[in-house]
């Protein structure tokens, strides 16, 4: 009886399955309620935009004619597009390989630093600068004049340590004056010289303020006699502060030239050769019976090294991938670190135990242990370089902006940038976006497997 009275107190089965689908249907409803906001923003913002760029990618600039794949067409057949795509490949091939190796060996090295945090603090501190800054800050440190530019200013530093540079780049002789200007840049005495005699090399053009420490007044080089296998002379600034002297002789008032390399030359060659004091005298001793061309070697004229023109045309591409490298390091270390950290350390611990070093370690147990971290940095990567537009757009100079071009920037010079072909355009968005989709894919698949 009890049994009875049970089952009659028990809801039908046709009233539980209904009610289950009424709660199930209740929750869809609420569920797409709270998506419904995020739906909107997406179609508005991503699908919405992606389906027009399709569509106008297939009509003419003015957007009213309907060309078909003629854009298509036009933007294989464009010398500035294959360029873009040319050094895109060179973007994706060269920033993710580069950044995915340095973070790991960053990520590695800093498992065995003290300060450890603060050292990862410092490298993902770029990542908080935007790239309108970065690519401002870099354009700074490439520009080519030594006096703006950090990295030319390190560069000529370097290179007038061990090649020296020319004191006098904008001396000059004065027209009439004894010395002769040659097709090198040199500049030669127009009289023969003998043994036994003087010669003044005077020049203008060198600012006092410019000429080097130490220089003395220069004295007449007939002052003192030469000896009979000698030839006497001074390299002077032919020029009297504040007026007043005579052109082509050596007032006392007038600056000598040091550190002047000269020669003497007879035949064409190079027979003796010195440097002129501070007073800007000089000797040659043991001069044969002839006559000698006292010669001023185009070394002393030569212009300052300027360094390396980072942002030229054969530069500009390699000179932008450092920027990003500068910026992505931080945040490719950060994302390896945290895979290196949830290594299980017992087959490290194996591995050593057995004898492996930390070279064979790191080969063969860490970066195989890492690939999965290491692939989904890298794919990351390669989406983020194939989109990359603020640093090529503010660091490349305008004359070399074609040479540095990737599709991003190509897309917007066509569109909006002085091109005003937007069917032009939409069609480099879709190419961009068909490059991209396939990386996209391959990191989704990766990180739901990861999640099974």
């Amino acid at each position: 009886m009890t049994a009875t009275l049970l089952k009659e107190a028990s809801p039908p089965p046709v009233a539980m399955a209904d009610r289950r689908r009424r709660a199930r249907r209740r929750g869809r409803v609420i569920a797409l309620a709270f998506v419904f906001p995020a739906l909107l923003l997406l179609g508005a913002l991503v699908v919405y935009p992606v389906l027009f760029s399709v569509g106008r990618s297939f009509f003419d600039a003015s957007g009213t004619r309907f060309v078909g794949g003629d854009n298509y067409t036009e933007m294989f057949r464009d010398p500035a597009t294959l360029k873009a795509v040319r050094n895109t490949a060179i973007w994706v091939v060269v920033a993710p390989a580069l950044l995915t190796g340095l973070g790991l060996i960053l990520a590695v090295l800093v498992e065995k630093v003290r300060w450890a945090t603060a050292f990862k603090l410092l490298l993902f501190m770029p990542m908080a600068v935007s790239f309108l800054a970065a690519g401002i800050i870099f354009r700074l440190a490439y520009d080519e004049d030594p006096d703006k530019g950090v990295l030319n200013a390190a560069v000529v530093s370097v290179h007038d340590a061990f090649k020296g540079t020319s004191s006098y780049p904008t001396a000059r002789a004065r027209d009439g004056q004894g010395l002769t200007k040659g097709a090198d840049g040199s500049y030669g005495t127009t009289a023969a010289a003998s043994p036994g005699h003087t010669v003044d090399l005077g020049l203008v053009g060198i600012l006092p303020k410019d000429l080097p420490q130490g220089a003395r007044p220069a004295y007449p080089a007939a002052a003192q006699q030469a000896a009979v296998d000698e030839i006497r002379g001074v390299a002077y600034l032919d020029f009297t502060r504040g007026g007043g002297g005579q052109q082509g002789k050596v007032d006392r008032q007038e600056s000598g030239l040091p550190e002047m390399k000269v020669e003497a030359v007879r035949d064409g060659k190079t027979v003796a050769s010195t440097t002129t004091a501070d007073d800007g005298s000089f000797r040659f001793q043991g001069l044969g019976s002839g006559s000698y061309t006292v010669r001023l070697p185009a070394s002393n004229f030569a212009p300052p090294y300027q360094g390396v023109s980072w942002l030229g045309p054969a530069l500009v591409t390699p000179a932008i991938i450092g920027a990003y490298l500068w910026i992505w390091t931080g945040f490719a270390m950060v994302l390896i670190g945290a895979g290196l950290a949830a290594l299980p350390r017992d087959a490290l611990e194996a591995a050593r135990i057995d004898g492996a070093n930390e070279w064979q370690i790191f080969r063969r147990i860490t970066v195989p242990l890492l690939g999965p971290v290491l692939t989904v940095v890298f794919v990351t990567l390669v989406i983020n370089v194939m989109k990359v537009f603020d640093l090529v757009y503010i660091i490349a100079p305008g004359p070399v902006q074609e040479d540095a071009t990737v599709l991003a920037t190509q897309m917007w010079l066509v569109s909006f940038g002085g091109g005003n072909n937007q069917g032009l355009g939409s069609a480099l968005g879709v190419l961009l976006l068909l490059l991209v989709i396939p990386a996209m894919v391959f990191n989704v698949r990766r990180f739901r497997g990861s999640q099974r």
